[in-house]
């Protein structure tokens, strides 16, 4: 990180740090513990914890339904318009250009495979994504660049987002149980904005035309249009009209024959209910131990009666 990008972290943590002491005095002043707070908004108490701890970009409408819940007139949403949550961020020189399109695209169409798409994962998965590949201060720089690209896409004028999703996105696990079950969740709050749709591609139809790779449709203002794809650590472009038609007609198949996006929430809802209940389900280190104890307690009890031998059928 540049010294400058050092000092802009620095400003960054600072106004995080003032949102969470707020959002801590006006839920103490209500009597409301995390937990409780978390109930009516509705959220996981963790979302709340690491907002007041500032280890967590809030969303608009986080920001929007505290103010209703503690009664504030508003002053927490206020704020957080006012907060430049990801300042001076670098993205990858090969990456630098799609990000560029996405500060001005007026629409946006992806179809995704594998891993959720930047524009939707929420801190911890990116996080758990970039771990895999990188380590240290490489990564929370990195999870601050894919953050800052999502704040225009979520804010309440933001341009259209459509996005069909291959179920391989829910199914292949990134960060653990716990993390694909926020991960879950968030796709279910964003698909409610008027202007984002999420669809699933579920794998039980092969009958689906699906694009060999991930790739996104992107529109710019003087209305010209772009085809973007990815390899291995490097991104592709085409403003081929030609090419844009056909992979334009592609999408548009794909997304009438995937499930509708009523459907595709009730598929990820349902994800998010098994991955919450294997993260419950999973025992701790000392409940392990106690089970496995138990277990070779049961083994070794005396048998309250004599075994008697059956008689066998003769053949």
């Amino acid at each position: 990180m540049t010294q400058r990008n050092a000092r802009a972290g620095t400003e960054a943590a600072t106004t995080a740090e003032v949102f969470g002491e707020l959002l801590r005095h006006y839920r103490e002043s209500a009597g409301l513990t995390q937990e409780a707070l978390a109930r009516l908004i509705p959220c996981d108490r963790s979302m709340v914890a690491r907002v007041e701890a500032a280890k967590r970009v809030p969303q608009e409408a986080f920001a929007k339904a505290c103010d209703e819940v503690l009664g504030t007139g508003g002053v927490l949403l206020r704020l957080w318009r006012r907060i430049d949550w990801y300042p001076q961020v670098e993205h990858p020189d090969w990456f630098e250009r799609r990000a560029e399109m996405d500060a001005e695209a007026v629409a946006l169409r992806e179809y995704q495979t594998q891993v959720m798409p930047g524009l939707l994962q929420t801190p911890e998965y990116a996080h758990a994504l970039f771990s895999r590949v990188s380590n240290g201060e490489s990564v929370e720089d990195r999870v601050r660049a894919r953050m800052s690209r999502q704040q225009r896409f979520l804010s309440e004028d933001g341009p259209l987002y459509i996005v069909v999703l291959d179920e391989s996105c829910l199914r292949n696990v990134v960060g653990g149980a716990s993390v694909m079950r926020d991960q879950c969740a968030h796709l279910l709050e964003v698909g409610k904005r008027p202007n984002i749709a999420v669809q699933v591609a579920p794998s039980d139809r092969p009958e689906l035309r699906r694009p060999n790779t991930s790739v996104s449709l992107i529109r710019l203002p003087d209305g010209h249009d772009w085809v973007y794809s990815e390899s291995l650590d490097w991104g592709h472009f085409s403003d081929d009209p030609s090419d844009f038609a056909r992979h334009w007609q592609t999408y548009d198949v794909l997304r009438a024959d995937a499930l509708s996006a009523r459907e595709s929430a009730a598929l990820i809802s349902d994800t998010r209910e098994g991955y919450g209940q294997h993260a419950e389900a999973r025992p701790g280190r000392g409940d392990l131990d106690q089970e496995q104890l138990q277990r070779r307690q049961r083994r070794q009890l005396p048998r309250s009666r004599p075994r008697i031998p059956r008689p066998r059928p003769r053949a």
